[in-house]
């Protein structure tokens, strides 16, 4: 379960395997569901369209709606 964070949200550069921090922060927002994602528990995302998914489930749903 991904948990609330009160923290700041980082900005990412989503890259092949890992991801580049523009701007410091502890999480940031799933683009499908809008739940917050520690960095630490980051792990789908998409290179080609820059965005965070919260699980493998959001990211799939993602992929079937925008191509």
């Amino acid at each position: 379960m991904l948990r609330m964070t009160g923290g700041r949200e980082a900005r990412l550069h989503y890259l092949a395997g890992t991801f580049r921090v523009l701007v410091p922060g502890d999480h940031v927002r799933c683009a499908v569901t809008g739940a917050s994602v520690p960095l630490d528990r980051l792990r789908y995302w998409s290179v080609r369209r820059q965005e965070a998914y919260a699980t493998a489930e959001a990211s799939l749903r993602a992929e079937l709606q925008r191509g």
